[in-house]
C-alpha cells in the first residue's frame, strides 16, 4: 500500500496514488489543487486513535480518505462520490403578479 512522508510538518502523498483515488489524471489533480477545486483537510488521531492521521481530500465530485499510521503507511483508503444537494427542483407555487 502507498506511504505518506511528512516533510517540515505537512503530509505528501504521491500524486498518481491521489489521482488514481479521485479518479483524475495526475494533470487534473495538480491543476485542481493549484485552482482550489481540490482541497485537503489533515486530522491527528487523539486518544484509541493517537498515533494515526487522517487525510481527506476534496474534488467537486469525490472525497477520499486515507488514514495511516505514524510511520506513514497507509492503513485504509475510502472514496466516496458526492452529490449536489437540490432543492426542490419543480415549479414553485404560484405568486400574484408573476
Amino acid at each position: 500500500m502507498a506511504r505518506i512522508e511528512f516533510v517540515s510538518g505537512r503530509a505528501q502523498v504521491e500524486a498518481a496514488y491521489l489521482a488514481r483515488a479521485l479518479a483524475l489524471s495526475p494533470e487534473e489533480l495538480q491543476r485542481g489543487m493549484r485552482e482550489g477545486a481540490i482541497t485537503s483537510r489533515l486530522e491527528r488521531g487523539e486518544g484509541e486513535d493517537s498515533g494515526r492521521i487522517r487525510l481527506t481530500f476534496f474534488s467537486p465530485h469525490r472525497r477520499s480518505r486515507i488514514v495511516a499510521d505514524e510511520t506513514g503507511r497507509v492503513l485504509t483508503c475510502v472514496t466516496v462520490p458526492l452529490t449536489a444537494t437540490r432543492g426542490n427542483t419543480g415549479p414553485g407555487p404560484k405568486t400574484e403578479g408573476r
